[in-house]
């Protein structure tokens, strides 16, 4: 998405253009610079988003968009691995068009060819798109999805450029702060490791730390590899009772993560020019609809740890004066869980506001409001999220430290309290099994192949995906739709405030002074307005002077 591009191809009926990028940066191609740029000429093309970023990263705006073969093969069929635009042709049936691997070989050996070979593989591609648009289109049509494509998934790839574009600035001495006191921080632990161990050994090596805690100290292993003990973190998890020094290795891990990924990381991909990071959004990766990012990852920065939420302290507004304002979904999977299952219990706990973890509690415990404590909140906190994401009681036990009966027992008492959570499960995996997929409120599809398998673990997890992906779903949906009407609003208003990062259920934004009371009713209403559900939707809105003070 910062690469320099080698060339540019138009396909019109009978006619096919190309050309190496030198020409398109020459003075005589003025003209057509200037129709890349106007919003009224229409384009279709193969991942406009990449093409978009590429060409404005070397002075060329692409506006116009109008369909992108890419996106398009993505809502198709969400859960195909590969969206190359020679196993498109495959699928419908077109040939001639040559991978980028044969024209320009692979790593080491990967070479531009000469200008008449290149020229004539780029415009073999255009052709392809040129041809491959109208099947995709009736495609879409016949399976209902013109809304979502034309009303969301296009405009938002618009949106996601300009915010790749804009970037949001990383204090580099930020950074560099919270490095030395992660180091400090890990030399602390690893003194602690090495004292329980009684030896200094590498924390790095699972030969050398399985050696430690099963044959030193004698802890009990669960399981071996062909190397040696197996130390994953679920293992570790399970040893942490049994022995301080555990707790340690993993607080140590996450540590070392964070200096290795988020400090170390984020400080190579702050670009010179801008003094930014330039996030690059992939809006065909998740099968749920999900945004992921990378260069760099901003979806994973961890929040659990104080130490990974301090990481936020090192995004600032790119204006002196300006201040970060940050808006988020709350609980938005199980607002959309009530809706899409109609249970009268969760639907009248969102509509009255009451706390729906509480709400949880009182039915599955069998307890009145003032009854329900900390550990009951939690357990059914974990039921919540657990329904959502399609928890199987082994994962609640895991989750909770408790048996798999008990958690099969909480799965079993929160069913019956929410009778409707229940018949929705229900309905849905036998509809999955008639149409062989689930859609999401949009419309957007998830095939489960395998939920009419033979073997069991598969045929588990393929109702679980179909029990989960139209909530996941829904929910990823109406951000991105919060995304594409918040993007209006600011155009339309005039406000200089800008949208610069999405990550899960949480918009970003910077926002002059003068902005910020304007900001702070205007992006939730337009969070909370971005579709109508049966139950309220809900935004929590903070600014500061950083991302962290955002929270």
């Amino acid at each position: 998405h910062i690469a320099t591009p080698l060339g540019l191809a138009l396909a019109c009926e009978g006619v096919l253009y190309a050309m190496p990028f030198e020409v398109l940066q020459a003075d005589g191609a003025a003209p057509l610079r200037d129709w890349l740029a106007d919003p009224e000429a229409r384009k279709e093309g193969y991942d406009l988003h990449k093409a978009a970023l590429v060409l404005s990263w070397h002075g060329i705006e692409l506006a116009g968009a109008s369909f992108d073969a890419l996106l398009a093969a993505y809502l198709l069929d969400p859960t195909e691995a590969n969206y190359s635009l020679v196993g498109l042709c495959a699928r419908y049936g077109l040939q001639g068009v040559a991978s980028d691997e044969d024209v320009y070989g692979k790593g080491a050996k990967f070479a531009v060819p000469a200008v008449d070979k290149l020229c004539a593989h780029l415009a073999l591609k255009a052709e392809a798109v040129r041809l491959l648009a109208p099947k995709q289109k009736e495609e879409l049509e016949k399976n209902g999805m013109n809304k979502l494509y034309y009303e969301l998934e296009q405009p938002l790839s618009d949106v996601l450029c300009g915010m790749e574009l804009q970037g949001i600035v990383v204090d580099a001495e930020v950074i560099a702060a919270l490095g030395k006191e992660l180091e400090k921080n890990i030399s602390g632990l690893m003194l602690g490791i090495y004292g329980h161990a009684g030896m200094e050994f590498n924390i790095n090596s699972t030969k050398q730390l399985g050696e430690i805690l099963f044959d030193k100290l004698g802890l009990p292993a669960k399981r071996k590899t062909k190397t040696g003990y197996s130390t994953d973190a679920e293992v570790l998890e399970e040893l942490a009772p049994y022995h301080e020094m555990v707790r340690l290795i993993l607080d140590y891990r996450q540590l070392a993560k964070l200096q290795s990924t988020y400090v170390e990381g984020l400080l190579k991909e702050i670009r010179k020019e801008t003094g930014k990071v330039h996030t690059y959004y992939r809006q065909t990766i998740a099968a749920t609809g999900r945004l992921s990012s990378q260069f760099p990852n901003l979806q994973n920065i961890p929040i659990r740890l104080e130490e990974g939420r301090k990481i936020r302290k090192a995004f600032v507004p790119s204006e002196k004066g300006w201040y970060m304002l940050a808006a988020d979904y709350s609980q938005i999977e199980l607002r959309v869980l009530a809706h899409i299952s109609g249970d009268e219990g969760l639907t009248e706990a969102f509509r009255t506001d009451m706390d729906i973890h509480t709400k949880t509690a009182m039915d599955v415990f069998g307890v009145e409001a003032g009854q329900v404590d900390g550990n009951m909140r939690r357990a059914a906190k974990a039921v919540n999220f657990g329904i959502v994401y399609g928890i199987s009681d082994f994962g609640l036990s895991q989750n909770l430290k408790i048996t798999r009966k008990e958690a099969g027992s909480f799965i079993e008492q929160y069913f019956a309290a929410f009778r409707g959570v229940r018949k929705y499960m229900d309905d849905i995996v036998i509809k999955a099994r008639e149409d062989g997929y689930v859609t999401t409120l949009l419309e957007r599809r998830r095939y489960l192949p395998e939920i009419k398998a033979s073997n069991f673990n598969l045929r588990s997890f393929a109702e679980r995906t179909a029990m989960n992906t139209p909530i996941q779903g829904t929910a990823a949906d109406i951000i991105k739709l919060a995304m594409v009407k918040m993007d209006r609003e600011l155009r339309e208003r005039g406000l200089r405030s800008r949208m610069l990062l999405q990550v899960h259920d949480e918009l970003v934004f910077e926002v002059p002074e003068d902005e910020l009371e304007t900001m702070r009713k205007l992006v939730p209403d337009v969070m909370e307005s971005a579709i109508e559900l049966d139950v309220p939707l809900k935004a929590d809105v903070n600014y500061g002077v950083n991302w962290y003070e955002a929270k």
